[in-house]
């Protein structure tokens, strides 16, 4: 897609700006965010983003580095139906190390040529919160009951949380979502 010279009925030339669209393989808004706000730093092109509901066929709380990246596989490959420049997708999870869990997230970003991929930095997890992970809640659950929250995974998350909001959920997803996106604007070296 991107742009055109056209002419009007009068002769004058202008450029018409084509959107290209963006699919993410969610509803949550901080992923959607996070998503348009990582293209607009990088493209010039102007977009539209939509999120959807999809399944990532693991469990609810992906419990290690593969099954967080099968996680996001899984949610790419069911978004491939729908008619978009770009499908992007994040899956969160949480890895065991010595003994205590942390967190991060797989992003996934194809343009149906080619694949980006990044990972999130890693943080450790309290205790309190890795022991309710080990007793099968979900990091946003856990977080909930720990900090007298709610719904805080469409919020600011364990990382804003943890940060006091240094690092919003948003702005982590957000430089994981540029470097996948790396494939892309560099296209001559892959």
């Amino acid at each position: 897609m991107g742009n055109c010279l056209t002419e009007n009925a009068n002769g004058a030339s202008g450029i018409n700006f084509f959107m290209k669209k963006v699919i993410i393989a969610s509803k949550n808004p901080v992923k959607i965010n996070a998503t348009k706000k990582a293209f607009e730093n990088v493209f010039n092109d102007r977009f539209e983003f939509e999120g959807v509901a999809t399944e990532s066929l693991v469990s609810d709380q992906p419990m290690s580095n593969q099954e967080t990246l099968t996680g996001a596989s899984n949610r790419l490959q069911n978004i491939q139906h729908f008619d978009a420049d770009y499908l992007v997708s994040i899956e969160g999870g949480v890895d065991l190390l010595d003994n205590n869990y942390e967190a991060f997230a797989w992003i996934i970003i194809s343009n149906r040529k080619k694949i980006g991929k990044a990972k999130t930095a890693t943080f450790p997890l309290p205790v309190k919160i890795s022991n309710l992970i080990k007793q099968g809640y979900e990091l946003g659950d856990a977080d909930d009951l720990v900090f007298k929250r709610s719904n805080s995974k469409q919020k600011n998350g364990a990382v804003g949380i943890l940060t006091d909001n240094l690092i919003n959920r948003t702005d982590y997803y957000l430089h994981a979502i540029i470097l996948a996106l790396i494939p892309f604007t560099n296209t001559k070296l892959y």
